[in-house]
């Protein structure tokens, strides 16, 4: 069983949906939750946790406010002593094929989903480090992974959370700051009138949470993406072919004539970091690398 007895937990965007799910969640197994929402919804999960003998309290900011999401952190540290797990979960949409898509809405997009990570894993990132210990989760999504037809701003946000992972997980390491992505599909109001009702009814949000959950705890992976829907779970993985050497001879025509080859996935790689591109380049043309 997998204990948070002792942890302190900030999830934003918890005052409904997914976010909900994953609070209760944390205070089932133990954890002090701080519950991050615009609205009432926050008051209420609170209150769910501390009827069920968890104890909670409820945040109300915007994640893209800087200084009050620093103050959130500040009065968890004052009250708590210590923030042990940060789950990025706060989001909005603003679906709208490119070509109709006011980029306004691009940028607040990017602001709520980019920076309001950011400044949420900024508040926490020196606390994590003083004690030695941390878990953050991002929360991705298969639009930003694989592309989805009026999400150009969502899926643009999305993929750029996995690449700040990728380095925070890095960056933390060393401290036992571990950082991964969670790719969630629940039947939340951001998923309402996407999916048909029937089909809908069979991703609820509880059903995610157990992901959240691994990727908090003590044995927590690092830099992975994990994907959760209707109590499946996969592991995505961002791979780069064995390719083609062309050396100095490269030309684009000898590319495009040799794609097949270039797109074959047998004995695909999995980078550890982005030098491990660089690395291959130069041991397919017979160089050895050093970094």
């Amino acid at each position: 069983m997998i204990d948070l007895t002792g942890r302190t937990a900030i999830v934003t965007g918890a005052g409904g949906g997914l976010g909900r799910a994953h609070a209760l969640l944390l205070a089932q197994r133990g954890a002090k939750v701080v519950v991050n929402d615009l609205g009432d919804g926050a008051d209420a999960v609170v209150e769910e946790i501390r009827a069920a003998g968890g104890q909670a309290r409820a945040a109300k900011c915007s994640v893209t406010d800087a200084e009050a999401v620093q103050a959130m952190a500040d009065a968890t540290l004052a009250e708590w002593g210590r923030i042990d797990i940060l789950v990025n979960n706060a989001g909005i949409l603003r679906d709208k094929s490119f070509a109709k898509m006011d980029l306004a809405d691009f940028r607040l997009v990017l602001d709520v989903h980019v920076m309001g990570a950011a400044h949420c894993t900024r508040a926490v990132w020196e606390a994590m480090r003083a004690q030695g210990y941390g878990r953050i989760v991002m929360t991705t999504s298969c639009s930003g992974l694989f592309g989805n037809f009026g999400q150009a701003n969502y899926a643009a946000a999305k993929m750029a959370l996995v690449g700040m992972m990728q380095t925070l997980g890095i960056e933390g390491a060393k401290h036992d700051i571990r950082v991964n992505c969670l790719a969630p599909t629940g039947a939340t109001r951001m998923m309402e009138g996407i999916l048909p009702p029937e089909q809908l009814s069979k991703f609820k949000p509880e059903l995610v949470s157990p992901a959240v959950l691994a990727l908090v705890s003590e044995d927590a992976p690092n830099r992975a993406i994990l994907s959760a829907g209707a109590g499946s779970f996969e592991l995505v993985q961002l791979t780069m072919t064995q390719g083609i050497a062309l050396g100095e001879a490269a030309t684009a025509e000898a590319i495009l004539a040799q794609w097949q080859a270039l797109a074959d996935r047998g004995d695909a790689l999995v980078p550890e970091t982005g030098f491990d591109q660089a690395r291959h380049e130069l041991h397919k043309g017979g160089f050895h690398f050093e970094a």
